[in-house]
């Protein structure tokens, strides 16, 4: 009994260090996975944390609100992987915030630190990734996968509905509470096409002016820009119309994608997808 007690004391360690990673080691495998050669021109960079610290779990999310990162660490995920910036600019610059003692950057960060958070971003290589995982995740969700597609492009011909019908299955789907939409209603549409988030005016403005487009549903874009250009679509007797999700409902499901996918390689510990909230409601 003696020599098997001093062999399970002697192992002990050596099992425990076995089933630990740390933050970086998991990130090195999603540049392992991705399938794509990393680059140092990327946002996909630590924005918190030590990234040397050993992962307790990982929280997979759209954006890294301070609503996301609470719940997180009450799960006790103490990795946060975001889609999007997590200090409100592209590029998590945070000199201006720190100089101006802003008290909801301090907030954050504070929670952040008393928690032993890390925050990595993942957003240039998932959408790089071949297929990309955002769109793959949204059109999975938006029930278009055997919908006829153009090769090369987020164009589906869909069976004919009008404007009104399709916009509220988006609706239901995403359980969105301020979807919004430019055009008529009862138009009958089978032609559509996905663009996720942001991407700018350009990309919105190709899509949406094809001749096999009638429906852009999009995630968010300035007003003066792409929803200008679909009212003035509208007013000029076009048949066209737009479908405005907003940027978290148009992106959340391609990062419940990457978190199912990251499942098959990060198993040392729990990987689990904690949803962004939609930050709008409607009176």
């Amino acid at each position: 009994m003696r020599y098997r007690f001093l062999v399970l004391v002697f192992c002990w360690p050596s099992l425990v260090a076995a089933q630990s990673i740390t933050a970086r080691e998991v990130i090195s495998r999603i540049q392992e996975q991705v399938g794509i050669p990393w680059s140092d021109r990327t946002v996909d960079t630590f924005k918190a944390g030590d990234p040397d610290a050993p992962v307790t779990g990982v929280a997979v999310t759209m954006m890294a609100t301070l609503d996301v990162l609470q719940r997180a660490a009450a799960e006790g995920h103490n990795l946060i992987i975001t889609h999007e910036p997590t200090f409100y600019g592209h590029l998590d610059e945070t000199a201006q915030l720190e100089a101006d003692d802003d008290p909801i950057y301090l907030a954050k960060k504070r929670y952040i630190e008393e928690h032993g958070l890390i925050v990595w971003r993942f957003h240039d290589y998932w959408h790089q990734r071949v297929p990309d995982g955002v769109t793959e995740g949204m059109i999975r969700q938006l029930g278009w996968t055997e919908y006829p597609r153009v090769a090369g492009a987020n164009v589906f011909t869909a069976p004919e509905t009008t404007v009104r019908e399709l916009a509220k299955d988006i609706e239901k789907r995403f359980d969105i509470k301020t979807l919004r939409v430019v055009g008529d209603p009862d138009m009958r549409v089978t032609r559509l096409a996905f663009a996720a988030g942001f991407p700018g005016f350009a990309p919105q403005q190709r899509l949406f002016r094809r001749d096999d487009v009638e429906v852009l549903v999009m995630g968010e874009a300035h007003e003066w820009e792409t929803i200008l250009y679909g009212a003035d679509a509208v007013a000029a007797g076009m048949r066209k119309a737009l479908i405005v999700m907003g940027h978290i409902p148009s992106e959340q499901a391609g990062m419940e994608n990457c978190a199912e996918w990251m499942q098959g390689f990060v198993t040392e510990v729990p990987v689990a997808f904690v949803p962004a909230k939609e930050p709008f409601w409607r009176p």
